[in-house]
């Protein structure tokens, strides 16, 4: 399995760790995408922030969140509730970003079998799934485990980052990616 490294600029900054710290021990541990998600600061701040990161990270660079920024790295991921700012459904969102994301990679969150059968009709790279576990960051979201991520894997015809409280040592059947954030912070 592949690692895709989760750098979440509030939990960089609780942590007090250094966004050079986070990018080091990514690629010591051979992280092959590295997405950047900012949720508090203004789209000027996540633009100098991303152009840092792609040139301290040799892999694809995916931003959280920000369609309009994807051309300054690799791609971007949108959750299904950001999908809907830009269409009506999940396929005009997609087929709108696209419009914007010409090279670079699109990559969607899904949570369940409905939105996995979806994704698979969809112009996209791949998908995020799960959650595998409880975080901190989305107290809110659905855990799945780590058994039925793996099942719902199987369903997609994308290649599946497994997300949500993700461990270095997961071995998630059927997952491409195991997206992990916070376990890298342990030092």
């Amino acid at each position: 399995m592949k690692l895709y490294a989760l750098l979440d600029e509030e939990s960089l900054r609780h942590r007090g760790w250094s966004l050079e710290r986070f990018i080091e021990g990514s690629i010591a541990l051979g992280a092959e995408l590295l997405q950047y998600r900012n949720k508090r600061d203004d789209i000027v701040f996540v633009k100098r922030r991303l152009e840092e990161i792609v040139s301290l990270f040799p892999g694809r660079v995916i931003v959280n969140d920000y369609p309009e920024l994807a051309e300054f790295c690799g791609g971007v991921h949108l959750g299904q509730e950001d999908l809907l700012r830009y269409g009506k459904s999940t396929r005009e969102a997609v087929e709108s970003i696209r419009a914007v994301v010409k090279k670079g990679w699109i990559g969607i969150s899904t949570h369940n079998e409905d939105e996995i059968l979806e994704a698979n009709s969809l112009d996209i790279d791949y998908i995020g799934l799960g959650a595998c576990r409880a975080t901190g960051t989305k107290s809110d979201a659905r855990v799945l485990g780590l058994k039925r991520v793996g099942e719902l894997a199987a369903l997609s015809s994308h290649p599946v980052a497994a997300i949500g409280g993700v461990r270095l040592s997961d071995n998630i059947k059927n997952a491409t990616y195991l997206v992990v954030g916070s376990g890298l912070y342990e030092d």
